[in-house]
């Protein structure tokens, strides 16, 4: 089973390398519908993932190619960090089922914007 997480971590670190996405679209719905967890335990499973410097290589190499805006990167990751918690204490207050439709509805709005926005 670990070189099936293994190869999991390596795909979703592909696409979050190259998309800049991972957790939420790749981890999540692999660990609902395949794996067979939760939705809390997908969202918490991913949450821990992110805790070592995964994405380090990934950021310092768009960093040399001069496409990293560190300034906003600091700040935004100090307010992921607070609102991290706020919103796992929010999801903790919601039922599994409900959650699931929550994160389906973002995911659609998300992805209509990009296939139909400008």
């Amino acid at each position: 089973m670990q070189i099936l997480y293994l190869v999991l971590g390596i795909v979703a670190g592909v696409f979050s390398g190259f998309f800049g996405i991972g957790g939420g679209t790749i981890l999540i719905p692999v660990l609902v519908y395949l794996l067979g967890l939760t939705q809390h335990q997908a969202q918490g499973t991913t949450l821990a993932i992110m805790i070592p410097p995964i994405g380090l290589l990934a950021a310092i190499k768009y960093y040399l190619e001069g496409n990293v805006k560190l300034s906003m990167a600091i700040f935004i990751c100090i307010g992921f960090f607070i609102g991290a918690l706020f919103g796992a204490q929010f999801a903790h207050k919601v039922s599994d089922p409900l959650l699931k439709k929550l994160f389906g509805v973002f995911l659609l709005l998300v992805s209509l914007k990009m296939i139909i926005g400008k």
